[in-house]
């Protein structure tokens, strides 16, 4: 049996968020979406459900196969963190992540398996922080595993290098950023790049909101950007995560050497390693906002103080 959706009525945030990233791309895939999402239909023969509804930066829904089991339905515009998303997830096969049922990647579809009862993580944070910590680190090493010899993986390279636009952009200074902040950043990427341990399959956006419990296995991934860098890396996300929470704590200083002392005990990591990945990625981080958000400002100066928090830690 298959569904098609003549008519999809998306939030503004959604519609905002995607005209904002992917300008023209954007808003042609914004016009095309209720088509691609009954041809997709069609093609793995699904009865859709409603939209979940948290949509960020992908159409998203739960679906039903022809055998009665339980998917979910992925639309995106094609680009290429979507396409080393595609790669990462096939890579993992199942581990510390959603299992990749089937791809149409030059659609910007993936079929993925459904996990459930799918509660986010996000909420544990404000309970217990170390729980969660315990269980973010749990899944970076059920993810991780070495890069193969061919892939089309994203690179830290790459992302660093979008920092360079930062300050062409205040021609020549660094506008809003503190100076320190991106001198900073720009040395402990080259540095940490340079001096880089063996290189995995990272997911690269690993926060609490892309990971939800499952039956399989306690929590499991979702939505990886699909990154070659070392471990380290990947603590990025935690130290700036959850945004609007975590810079208005009061003992933010120490909730963030806990989770990094954590993650290092935990998955034998090197502390000035994260650490260094973390104020670097805070940077990063902050400006991705400042270039392509809507609400950028706000999150942009979250992101920096977390930064400054970081650099209090060296």
């Amino acid at each position: 049996m298959t569904d098609s959706k003549d008519a999809i009525e998306l939030p503004p945030h959604f519609v905002s968020n995607i005209l904002n990233v992917f300008g023209e791309d954007g808003a042609g895939f914004l016009r095309a979406l209720p088509a691609l999402v009954g041809e997709m239909a069609e093609r793995w023969e699904l009865t859709l459900l409603p939209e979940f509804d948290n949509l960020s930066f992908n159409y998203v829904c739960p679906a039903i196969c022809r055998d009665g089991s339980e998917v979910v339905l992925k639309l995106g515009v094609p680009h290429r963190e979507l396409l080393t998303g595609i790669e990462a997830i096939g890579l993992y096969g199942g581990n510390g992540c959603a299992r990749l049922i089937d791809a149409a990647p030059d659609r910007g579809a993936l079929l993925l398996e459904r996990l459930q009862p799918g509660a986010l993580l996000r909420p544990l944070v404000l309970e217990d922080d170390a729980a969660a910590t315990a269980i973010v680190a749990d899944v970076m090493a059920a993810l991780w595993q070495p890069v193969p010899e061919q892939h089309t993986l994203l690179t830290i390279r790459e992302w660093a290098q979008q920092l360079a636009n930062l300050r062409p952009t205040f021609d020549g200074s660094t506008g809003p950023f503190p100076p320190y902040l991106v001198d900073a950043a720009e040395r402990l990427f080259d540095e940490l790049i340079a001096s880089s341990g063996p290189l995995m399959v990272l997911h690269g956006d690993l926060h609490h909101d892309n990971i939800i419990s499952a039956q399989r296995a306690p929590w499991l991934a979702i939505d990886p950007q699909g990154v070659a860098g070392e471990r380290e890396y990947e603590i990025g996300a935690l130290l700036y995560n959850p945004l609007r929470w975590l810079p208005a704590q009061p003992d933010v200083k120490r909730i963030e050497a806990r989770r990094i002392d954590q993650v290092a005990d935990r998955l034998g990591l090197d502390r000035q390693r994260l650490l260094g990945w973390g104020i670097a990625q805070c940077v990063l981080s902050a400006w991705w906002d400042y270039d392509g958000s809507t609400d950028g400002g706000d999150l942009c100066r979250e992101t920096l103080y977390l930064a400054e928090v970081l650099c209090e830690l060296r």
